[in-house]
């Protein structure tokens, strides 16, 4: 099985994650701060990950260290079940709506991170973390993950929605791209040999 555990300890966060590829989106979610569990929760689902997050963080001073080190933390778990990265599809992208709100999400796991985001927030904040922290725990997973990841919201009128749209479609290209490819017979899949 394609899986990961990773526990990540620094002064400001302490956070224990297991991760399986194959899962069947299953989701243990706690990190103090109940929209972001919400949000990892879909993220799960809809990329049918196994996934169970348990952090500590600094929640008295904000919530900013304990989004990016889940999100760090996340990053490296997908990087360690993936491997070598062999036979996999690779590439993977999602157009998800929430009722009026539309966003895409598109994922090469090539090695290389490079990020985009696109959104336009009504609010300074969604759930009671600052709009700011999204595109930054989109940054933050990339690195980590060593993925090129474009994500976009088209449209929408409610911050939540959005974000939902936003965590849903990010899950459905992930599952894309990390899934198997019957075609490859487990190998690269990479002109150059390695990803």
């Amino acid at each position: 099985m394609r899986t990961a555990e990773i526990h990540r300890q620094t002064a400001e966060t302490d956070i224990r994650l297991t991760l399986t590829l194959d899962g069947s989106g299953r989701a243990d979610v706690r990190t103090g701060l109940g929209f972001f569990d919400h949000m990892l929760h879909h993220l799960a689902v809809h990329g049918l990950f196994d996934l169970t997050l348990h952090a500590r963080g600094d929640l008295h001073v904000d919530e900013h260290h304990t989004v990016e080190d889940c999100a760090l933390a996340l990053g490296m778990a997908f990087d360690r079940a993936l491997g070598d990265r062999r036979g996999i599809v690779r590439l993977g992208s999602a157009y998800v709506p929430m009722d009026e709100a539309l966003a895409f999400v598109a994922v090469d796991l090539s090695g290389r991170p490079y990020v985009v985001v696109q959104v336009d927030w009504h609010g300074p904040a969604v759930g009671g973390i600052a709009a700011s922290l999204f595109p930054h725990f989109l940054h933050s997973l990339a690195v980590t993950a060593r993925a090129n990841l474009h994500a976009r919201v088209l449209y929408g009128a409610d911050d939540h929605h959005q974000a939902e749209a936003l965590f849903k479609a990010l899950g459905r290209a992930l599952d894309m791209a990390t899934c198997l490819d019957p075609r490859r017979s487990g190998v690269v899949p990479s002109t150059k040999g390695v990803l």
